[in-house]
């Protein structure tokens, strides 16, 4: 073997080593917050002749946890929940004589999937995530005496939630890094589709070996 071959197979083993050092860990916890845009109602229904009033996205803020057990040093099952919470704006409605313009919705979620990192750096790796589960929306947080369905928005009760993210993952340790996840969520509230576009970002602390 050349002395360039060993040099290069050196290289590759230290790095291997250094690899395995940050992904062999048996488990992984993540906190933080995150940003969802989200669609909080189909409108009310019209009257003779009046056209929808459609509810404009709203820009919501999340809290976000969980926690993956690995198999290995690519592939591992999360465990997620988070709660995002958000200002609708309904206008001028007709059922509130513009009296409430501004409500507060919520949703919560918890949900299940795989993990998956299909690149590995040891300062960085990509991962695939995808996470199926249950969410509880809350519309009538403070609506007084008006329903979320006369004000336009969806009403209380629970949704199936899915996401499909990609996490990135900088390691200032072997045991601790931080992440950014752009995603895409996907509810049904009010027996309607809401496609959601977001992200989740936070701090990612590792333990126990494989």
């Amino acid at each position: 073997m050349s002395v360039q071959a060993r040099l290069r197979a050196r290289r590759e083993a230290r790095r291997a080593a250094a690899i395995h050092d940050v992904y062999s860990h048996l488990y992984e916890v993540y906190f933080g917050g995150g940003y969802l845009r989200f669609h909080p109602g189909n409108g009310i229904v019209p009257q003779d002749g009046e056209p929808r009033t459609s509810l404009q996205r709203v820009n919501e803020h999340a809290w976000d946890a969980g926690l993956t057990r690995y198999f290995n040093e690519r592939l591992g099952v999360t465990l997620d929940t988070r709660g995002t919470y958000g200002t609708a704006y309904i206008g001028n409605n007709p059922n509130s004589s513009g009296f409430i313009q501004n409500p507060v919705v919520a949703q919560y979620a918890v949900m299940l999937g795989p993990t998956y990192r299909f690149l590995l750096h040891p300062k960085y790796s990509i991962s695939g995530r995808f996470l199926a589960g249950g969410a509880y929306g809350h519309f009538s947080g403070d609506l007084g005496s008006f329903t979320p369905t006369e004000l336009g928005l969806y009403p209380d009760g629970l949704s199936v939630a899915v996401s499909a993210s990609v996490p990135v993952e900088y390691n200032f340790s072997p045991a601790i890094g931080l992440r950014i996840a752009p995603e895409y969520v996907l509810t049904n509230f009010g027996s309607s589709i809401q496609n959601s576009l977001g992200f989740t970002a936070g701090v990612v602390v590792r333990w126990g070996k494989q």
